[in-house]
């Protein structure tokens, strides 16, 4: 563990690490996406020697990764238009499959992205030291997985192609509403299939492994380090009336999760970073910002939370710490939001 530390420390080149979170949320990940956007036209955003991603936010990782020359395929994927059909009714699959709606149109749009440029570019930053780690969670064993994409495309060929692009379909796939992923490993010689969901499930957003579990005697290749985390969702409550049908429900129970998760993995971040002397930086979509929740692919809505995330990041009001972001949820709680939309920071 201590070997992976060094070799993400040597990709940074003598200066700080960075590393970047992004958390799941569904179409929410149009923030995100639009703040890094915003945030390469600001001209500070810097390489990041760790990217994470979870559910809807392992869709931008690649991206975040390999900079800010990717930028137009967070614009073409994020921006309104390549999401609007993600939503198929699959009636049959709702009582008698795996899902509510169909796996096609996500398989697709994952499919159109994840091409063997993609998988070169992300090889040769991966061959630097820098780390692109996705989380699925493993349904059968109720386990959270990381993937090292990085590896994954060092492979080379289609068989790495189908891996990589099967992966951030399984963090996608919310269990339920899509349909699980199924992935073929070999362990101690033998092959078979394990069933993989959202990393949302587990894992909401998660910064490093390698990071969390290092001997206090590495500490010093910590301390200084930033970690930014984006948030693809409002940590927090809305008050809204839930009608009594099975979608609906469904839907709402899945945000409801997403929120909790969400509020408990910054906690954790923020408990990390302090006792590593690492800097963090959080950003959300505030409660005052009229989000409609996840599952709502809506171009126009959309395009809108994207040019937000563009925007806030251009005015340099993306990021907030930790203790003013609950401070900011607190007094949304008490019902003491301004009355007009303002950016995270």
């Amino acid at each position: 563990m201590p070997r992976v530390l060094e070799q993400i420390h040597a990709a940074a080149s003598g200066g700080p690490l960075n590393v970047l979170a992004l958390s799941g949320g569904g179409v929410g990940a149009a923030f995100g996406a639009g703040a890094l956007v915003g945030w390469s036209r600001l001209g500070t955003r810097p390489e990041f020697q760790v990217v994470t991603g979870v559910s809807a936010g392992a869709l931008i990782a690649p991206f975040a990764f390999l900079g800010p020359l990717w930028d137009d395929r967070l614009t073409d994927i994020f921006s309104g238009e390549r999401t609007q059909h993600l939503l198929q009714s699959h009636w049959l699959g709702a009582f008698f499959g795996a899902s509510i709606y169909r796996g096609e149109p996500l398989f697709k749009l994952v499919d159109r992205y994840v091409t063997d440029e993609l998988l070169r570019a992300v090889a040769a930053e991966a061959a630097k030291g820098r780390r692109l780690l996705i989380a699925t969670t493993d349904l059968d064993r109720e386990e959270t997985v990381i993937w090292n994409l990085g590896t994954v495309a060092a492979q080379g060929g289609e068989s790495a192609r189908r891996l990589f692009r099967d992966v951030i379909i399984a963090s996608c796939s919310i269990p339920g509403l899509f349909p699980p992923v199924m992935i073929r490993v070999t362990k101690s010689g033998a092959s078979f299939d394990e069933m993989h969901v959202d990393g949302g499930t587990t894992s909401p957003l998660f910064i490093a492994p390698e990071l969390a579990n290092l001997l206090p005697a590495k500490g010093a290749l910590l301390e200084g380090a930033n970690v930014y985390i984006i948030v693809n969702g409002q940590i927090g409550t809305q008050v809204l009336t839930t009608p009594i049908k099975t979608t609906p429900i469904v839907r709402r129970s899945i945000e409801a999760a997403l929120n909790g998760n969400a509020l408990e993995a910054v906690e954790i971040a923020w408990s990390l970073a302090q006792r590593n002397g690492m800097q963090l930086r959080i950003t959300e979509i505030p409660n005052d910002y009229p989000y409609r929740g996840p599952l709502d692919v809506q171009p126009v809505r959309m395009k809108a939370l994207f040019d937000y995330g563009v925007r806030c990041a251009q005015q340099q009001e993306l990021w907030t710490t930790s203790l003013e972001l609950l401070d900011r949820i607190e007094r949304s709680r008490l019902g003491s939001v301004g009355a007009t939309v303002q950016c995270p920071g």
